[in-house]
Formats: structure tokens, sequence, C-alpha cells
């Protein structure tokens, strides 16, 4: 049976990437027919958690939280941020010595959250680490401050960590292609089943023709998204923008979707992730 709801919350992140793609959508660019939406903003790792709680109808969550969704929430085939040879980046006060990999065992790292994608890499990339969670805001200053031997960036971070002073210690986007040759699949859209198969069907066209319509008005969606930008220039948030916002986001295709089974697989033997998870995407009607 389908639900029908007056208004649909639609959660996603404050950055420049969620407010271009979910542009359109929100400012009443595309048709929704009857359908209305509420956005809602809060970080990602919030996010997985009100996803755990079965909160929200449409949530942009980690894929390392989907491990743990899966039975409540279907995975929206659009709305996907895939880094494809770059990701979250681990960061530190001094150059990056000759094997960073082995160096970071036993030090204490600064991570965004548990549940998110960008922690799963690491304990993938360094199992031995001393995490402590930090807003991913604060991470670059937890660093810079000593607290914190080492910080794992995401957002805009990727792009400002130099201005810091603070140095490149490894990309996890770069080092997941070195060992699968596949793009990082960092997070995506979900939909909770109880909404019905009709529904979840209008609500994953709609999130795709509002991701259409901001690629195919660039220069509008992106003055939208400078407003979400902490502090990037128009250059960097084209750029950030660019990374985050591409084919893969439109609809993961077939190298998307093997990324994301690829990733949820290696968690699984690695112990980090229940499953094995059966990964099934839902995509707009045609």
């Amino acid at each position: 049976m389908t639900v029908t709801l007056p208004v649909i919350r639609v959660a996603h992140s404050p950055d420049a990437d969620d407010a271009f793609m979910f542009w359109a959508m929100a400012t009443g660019r595309i048709d929704t027919g009857p359908r209305r939406y509420a956005h809602e903003l809060a970080d990602i790792e919030s996010l997985n958690q009100r996803a755990l709680a079965g909160e929200l109808e449409v949530t942009a969550v980690s894929f390392h939280a989907y491990a743990y969704l899966t039975d409540r929430y279907a995975l929206l085939a659009h709305g996907a941020s895939i880094g494809d040879r770059y990701g979250p980046r681990i960061v530190a006060r001094e150059p990056a010595p000759p094997d960073p990999r082995r160096a970071l065992a036993g030090r204490r790292v600064a991570i965004p959250g548990e549940l998110t994608t960008a922690f799963l890499a690491l304990r993938l990339y360094q199992p031995g680490t001393r995490p402590v969670v930090v807003p991913f805001d604060r991470i670059e200053d937890y660093v810079l401050e000593g607290h914190a031997d080492a910080g794992l960036l995401i957002h805009e971070g990727q792009l400002t960590f130099a201005d810091r002073g603070l140095h490149l210690w490894a990309d996890m986007g770069e080092w997941w292609h070195g060992e699968t040759g596949l793009p990082l699949p960092l997070g995506g859209n979900v939909v909770r089943r109880d909404l019905g198969n009709e529904l979840m069907a209008e609500i994953a066209a709609d999130l795709k023709a509002s991701i259409v319509y901001g690629l195919e008005h660039r220069a509008e969606a992106l003055r939208h998204a400078q407003e979400f930008s902490r502090g990037l220039d128009t250059a960097r948030t084209d750029r950030f923008v660019g990374m985050y916002v591409n084919a893969y986001t439109v609809d993961y295709g077939a190298t998307g979707r093997r990324a994301v089974s690829e990733l949820l697989a290696r968690a699984h033997r690695a112990g980090i992730v229940p499953g094995p998870i059966d990964v099934t995407f839902l995509t707009a009607n045609p």
C-alpha cells in the first residue's frame, strides 16, 4: 500500500554539492506533481544516525551507514557522491613520511563520524589507527592544535587543507582506485521502504530530474551552491561541485554499482559491517 504524505522530508548535507543537486527540487524548478518536499540540512553523521532511527522519508547517508539500513531504506540510483581517484584525505601537521600507511598505525586520527564512509575507507587502509570523532568542520583546527596526529577530511576541507599549513598523507579515493581500479562511493540517497513502490519511484524520478536540471543550468545552480561552500571562492566551488556532481550522480551506471558492491563486500570481509549485503538500486521510472 502506498503511503500518501502531505510533505516528504528530504535531508542532506549543507555543502555545495548537495545544494547543487537539490537546488531545482528545493526552488520549484521542476514539476514534482502532487509531491511536496521539505528540505532539512544536517551533517552527514547526524543524518546517518537519524536514518538508523527511521526518522526521515528521504535522506543522504554514508555507504558505511547503509550497511545497517537495507531493511528499512532502499538505495536510490540517483544522487550519489562518488570520487573517481579522489576522496577523503588524511592530513597532518608534518610532511608525509615515506610510508604513510605504516606510520599511521597507533596514531590518533580525527574522523568525521564512525558511520562515515571516510572512516570505513580509513579502516580498510589502516585498521590500527586510534580514531577520535570530531565535527567535520573542526578537524583541521583539531589537528593544528595538536589534539590529534592526523585528520580525515571530507567536504571542502579536501581542497583547503594546504591553506592552513597541513600536509597530505593519503587520499582514500586514490588509494582505493589503486587497490580496485574503481571509484570510491562515499554517499548516496535513500528512501524509506514503507512509502510503497509507486511513491518511491516517483521520488527517484524527482531527484534525478533535479540533478539533471542543475547540470543543464550549471551557472545558476552554482550561484546557489556558492552559499553553502563554507568560504570557497567561485573557482573552488565549481571544482568541488564537479568532483561530486557528475555522471555517477545522475545514475551510478555499471561501474558505480560495482564500486558500491565491492566496497561493502570488502568491509564485510574485514568484519567492519554485517552482511553479506545484497545491494539493489531503485531507479526512476522511464
